[in-house]
């Protein structure tokens, strides 16, 4: 018995530890594959709060795009659009989408609640199918992620941050 355990316990740690290794190379490699995915905007397509389809080609030309991944009930998400709402002519050379899980109304309540309306260079989108997190790589709310005006990457924030440190990463 005693030799059966000698033998069944190295064979069961050498497993463990080598199921252990292939799990992490393999996430190590779909994050390198998603990070390179991310580069430069993805391919997308979400409807607006008035029920129009908008993907990647209905971005404009030749200036930065700031994604905001918010939910209406979030309070650092609620200081962002505060931030942004009083700090509006610094990015008029910038197209800002604010993109939410949740329903178009609440969305629109959002929207108008912090006067972010109005503007061909803010765009609101319902993500009915939960696929931008997947998309962007985006895991937490709420989350920044830009990208200069040839759609390159700049920057994915985590977490509530200051308008002026988003208008440092686009200069």
């Amino acid at each position: 018995m005693k030799k059966y355990l000698k033998i069944i316990i190295p064979v069961l740690i050498i497993g463990i530890i080598t199921f252990m290794a292939y799990k992490v190379i393999k996430k190590i490699n779909h994050k390198a594959a998603v990070a390179e995915h991310i580069k430069t905007i993805p391919s997308f397509t979400y409807k607006t709060i008035q029920g129009n389809l908008f993907s990647k080609q209905d971005l404009k030309d030749n200036i930065p795009t700031v994604f905001f991944y918010f939910n209406s009930e979030c309070e650092h998400c609620q200081s962002e659009a505060e931030q942004i709402r009083d700090n509006l002519e610094k990015f008029k050379n910038v197209q800002l989408v604010f993109i939410s899980f949740e329903d178009s109304k609440k969305i629109k309540a959002f929207a108008t609640k912090y006067k972010l309306t109005g503007s061909d260079k803010i765009t609101f989108l319902h993500d009915s199918n939960v696929n931008f997190a997947t998309t962007f790589d985006v895991n937490s709310l709420p989350t920044v992620v830009i990208y200069d005006k040839k759609k390159k990457l700049v920057a994915k924030i985590k977490g509530e941050i200051k308008v002026e440190v988003i208008l440092e990463k686009l200069n």
